[in-house]
């Protein structure tokens, strides 16, 4: 018997032989169990987030939508102020005259126009979804 022949079937070497093969098999990829349970780690979080911010975007918009709403409120109270014309002034009137600059947003925090009422003395800005005062719940977002 050769010195080769003797390497190949010492049971030493069979034995590493069968531990690196079993080794190779354990690194070979993942199974589907374990991806299925990184899937479904990373909807929980997902989820987690989705809960946590979606409330935070809706109050952003609710506040965007009365900032723009003061600062289009306060624009017509001087419009009215300094014109001579006793009718309500729109939003176009408002930018036309120089009293809304040309890159102020008009629309309310969903991208609805604003409009201006003049009622009893008063001048109110309303959206769709903003009343002059309070958000309006839409039934249909």
């Amino acid at each position: 018997m050769s010195n080769e022949n003797q390497n190949h079937d010492d049971p030493t070497t069979i034995r590493r032989a069968r531990r690196r093969w079993r080794r190779h098999l354990r690194q070979e990829g993942m199974t589907l169990v374990e991806i299925m349970i990184v899937v479904i780690i990373m909807a929980l979080i997902a989820t987690g987030v989705a809960v946590a911010v979606l409330p935070q975007l809706e109050s952003a918009k609710e506040d965007t939508t009365r900032t723009r709403a003061a600062t289009i409120r306060s624009a017509a109270t001087l419009f009215v102020a300094q014109s001579s014309r006793s009718q309500c002034p729109s939003v176009s009137d408002l930018r036309d005259q120089g009293f809304l600059q040309d890159g102020t947003d008009t629309t309310d925090g969903w991208g609805n126009e604003f409009t201006i009422r003049c009622e009893r003395g008063s001048i109110v800005v309303v959206s769709d979804r903003y009343n002059g005062t309070d958000i309006i719940e839409a039934t249909g977002n």
